[in-house]
This record gives structure tokens, C-alpha cells and sequence, in this order.
């Protein structure tokens, strides 16, 4: 009997126990075809080359942007835990002024990594601006190409939303459509 009871019990933490699946893997499929998973690791450190402190300058702006990788991240819509960059940004113009700085967040206010493209080259990560009403809200795609790790570069599409509000001369916070350059600092 006691026999019967271990090989029961065996039997139903194999069924039972969490699957666990690669960055690259989770890259391949599109939100809401996700294959089962209970944790998406970044297993072969594709998230490590982005983390650290990165500038660059854009129509005299100086952009900084700084990542760190946080691992097995729970979030309120999905039970799937994932290995995640979480992003802070200042924007500062060419007389000092800061337009833009969220390095005070708490990781769960800041920008959060989504995923990777399908080819790998690509890494999604959240942004808001604060300026919802007009849409300053997308992805920012960040780019680290193997012959020039130093080097990044980042792109912001807005989300295609309704704008709530008279938007006349509105410009995203991030520059829409534009390639930023950045150095690791």
C-alpha cells in the first residue's frame, strides 16, 4: 500500500509540476497563443546585454535610458511568470531641462520588458509618457547588434488607441518613428 501511495504521489508531481520555457521559444508565438507555461526564463541570457545605463543625444535632447533584469516577475494580467528588463528613462533638452524622468519609479511603475521578436534582434519594452490622453503610450524597440554591444538602439511606436482629448500639435514624449542611438555608459 505504501508503495501504491509514492508511485501515485510521483506519478502526480510530474503532471503537476511548473513547465518552464525559454525567452526564445516565448518569442515565436504571439500574446494569447502562448504555449503552457508557468515561468518564461531567460535561460541563455539574451536580457543581460541590454542591462546598465545607456545615453544618447537626439535633436539636442539627451536621452538616458537604464535597465535591469528582474527575474520570475508575476504581473495582474497573466499567471505566467517571465524574466523581464525594467526600464527608466530621462529626457533632458540641450538648456537642462528635464522633460521627462522616471528613474524615481518602483520597478512596478517603471517600463516593463514585454518580449522579443520572432527573429530575436528586437526587444519590446512599455512605455508611457504620462500623456495617455493623446496617446503617449507604446513599445519602445531596442536593439543591440552582436558586432557592436556597446552600442543600442531604441525606437518608439505609440499604440493605435482613440485619443480622449484635443491633441493639436501634440508630440509623444519619446520621439515617434525615430532611431535613437545610445552608448553604454
Amino acid at each position: 500500500m505504501k508503495n501504491i501511495f509514492f508511485i501515485i504521489l510521483s506519478v502526480f508531481s510530474i503532471f503537476s509540476s511548473a513547465q518552464t520555457v525559454s525567452l526564445e521559444t516565448m518569442a515565436q508565438y504571439s500574446p494569447g497563443n502562448y504555449p503552457a507555461a508557468d515561468y518564461v526564463k531567460d535561460s541563455n541570457g539574451l536580457l543581460n546585454k541590454y542591462v546598465g545605463t545607456w545615453k544618447g543625444i537626439l535633436d539636442g535632447n539627451t536621452y538616458e535610458f537604464n535597465f535591469i533584469k528582474k527575474e520570475n516577475m508575476s504581473n495582474e494580467f497573466s499567471s505566467i511568470k517571465w524574466d523581464r528588463l525594467i526600464g527608466r528613462v530621462k529626457i533632458t533638452s540641450s538648456n537642462g531641462i528635464v522633460i521627462f524622468d522616471n528613474f524615481n519609479k518602483s520597478d512596478d511603475d517603471a517600463n516593463w520588458g514585454h518580449n522579443f521578436q520572432r527573429n530575436l534582434k528586437l526587444y519590446l519594452i512599455t512605455f508611457s509618457g504620462g500623456k495617455s490622453g493623446c496617446v503617449d503610450y507604446g513599445f519602445i524597440y531596442a536593439g543591440i547588434k552582436p558586432e557592436t554591444p556597446n552600442q543600442m538602439t531604441v525606437n518608439f511606436h505609440p499604440d493605435n488607441d482613440i485619443v480622449t482629448q484635443d491633441c493639436t500639435n501634440f508630440k509623444t514624449t519619446m520621439p515617434t518613428n525615430q532611431v535613437i542611438h545610445l552608448t553604454k555608459q
